[in-house]
């Protein structure tokens, strides 16, 4: 691969894996493949879920809701998930499966208990920027391929604002799984070929 090109690697964490508290289903059937992507990149960087206990976007901090629910909050609607993804606990670790020695970044997002973030770039009020687009710019990246967990959120949300940020962005998609909630991942697929992200098989890299 192009030392122009990066692979962003989203949330491959144990609480979105089988058995933590917001499975993806299958989503540890990506690891061994995204394993072998990853090699074929120099730079690669990782991210990771990391809330505090007491985040807003938990169900369990709003009396009377349930997970999947949705609520208004400043910045827009949010969809209330279970308490997951809890900042230094055993779900918040990347998998032990993945293996990639040479990331040469972890990106944490949605540490700031008023705020979602699901994008690798910007949390969710679309103005607080993690960092990352400076980050590649500043090592002459111009495309970014995404795999991880889940497609119809963090993996779509970190596609949009690849291009956002001026950079091309494909999503391989059998490099990843979806949640796939009341017909998000369509609407993500839609959301994504508008903004001009381009989808693709690992095998035709």
């Amino acid at each position: 691969m192009k030392n122009t090109a990066a692979l962003l690697v989203i949330d491959v964490q144990n609480d979105f894996c089988p058995g933590g508290a917001l499975a993806v289903e299958h989503g540890d059937a990506v690891i061994p493949l995204i394993n072998i992507l990853a090699r074929r990149f120099a730079t690669v960087v990782i991210t990771q879920d990391w809330h505090p206990a007491n985040h807003v976007s938990f169900a369990a901090q709003h009396e009377g809701k349930t997970a999947f629910e949705s609520i208004a909050l400043p910045y827009g609607e949010q969809t209330l998930w279970p308490t997951h993804c809890v900042m230094a606990t055993p779900g918040a670790a990347l998998h032990k499966n993945l293996d990639i020695p040479h990331a040469a970044a972890i990106i944490r997002k949605g540490s700031n208990p008023q705020i979602d973030s699901y994008s690798a770039f910007l949390e969710a009020d679309r103005e607080t920027k993690t960092g990352l687009d400076g980050y590649l710019s500043s090592r002459g990246i111009t495309n970014v391929f995404c795999v991880g967990l889940a497609t119809d959120y963090c993996v779509a949300w970190s596609a949009e604002d690849a291009r956002k940020f001026g950079f091309s962005a494909t999503i391989i998609e059998d490099a990843c799984r979806a949640i796939d909630l009341n017909g998000s991942l369509a609407a993500a697929w839609s959301r994504l070929a508008q903004a001009g992200v381009t989808r693709t098989a690992s095998t035709g890299l």
